[in-house]
């Protein structure tokens, strides 16, 4: 297990695209943190759930993941791998960005988001090893976010990006839906693990 996070880690600081993507969520995030605590939460969110998509879905997109199965027959290993390795990466991701919240004076906020932070990386992840394409992904992700959660529900509806920002605000209740959410999520993941990988 070790070994899977460590390679995961290197991988992703060796790709480029995977270490662009972050410093540029990250650059987003922290200027929206200078602005107000809330955006700021938005956005470390939208970046743990891309940072998670990328590093799941590059193994499928760059044909890497057979060999990946190959060296490492069980799958389920290599899914907790990359759900810690993610986490890993969204929080310290999420503990960089939010400095500039903290010397606002928003300690709330930032400790409410470096608490649900970690279930929107494991949502991502268990998102994109059942879809396996970034870009499907990010399109149904902007598209959901907002026509249904956005422009439907007002973001008052208990769906996943809503109670994310609830839990992010200290509601209790909403880090409970959306810890119910990653946790069918990954579900559906180990679920779908044994698909064939010639039709990706």
């Amino acid at each position: 297990m070790i070994t899977l996070v460590r390679s995961e880690l290197y991988r992703m600081a060796t790709i480029r695209s995977s270490w662009v993507s972050i410093s540029l969520f990250g650059a987003v995030a922290a200027a929206f943190g200078m602005l107000d605590a809330y955006w700021w939460a938005l956005f470390v969110g939208i970046g743990a759930f891309g940072i998670s998509v990328l590093t799941v879905a590059q193994h499928y997109q760059h044909r890497t993941i057979a060999l990946l199965y190959l060296a490492r027959p069980r799958r389920l290993s290599v899914l907790i791998a990359q759900v810690i390795t993610t986490v890993a990466v969204a929080w310290c991701f999420a503990a960089v960005t939010g400095i500039a919240v903290v010397i606002k004076g928003g300690d709330r906020p930032y400790l409410h988001t470096l608490i649900v932070v970690p279930v929107m990386a494991a949502f991502g992840t268990a998102a994109a090893a059942i879809v396996r394409r970034s870009s499907w992904l990010f399109f149904g992700f902007a598209a959901w976010f907002v026509f249904v959660e956005g422009l439907a529900g007002q973001l008052k509806w208990p769906l996943p990006i809503s109670s994310y920002l609830n839990a992010a605000g200290g509601d209790a209740f909403g880090l409970e839906v959306f810890v119910g959410w990653a946790v069918v999520a990954l579900a559906v993941a180990v679920l779908t693990l044994a698909r064939d990988l010639t039709a990706d």
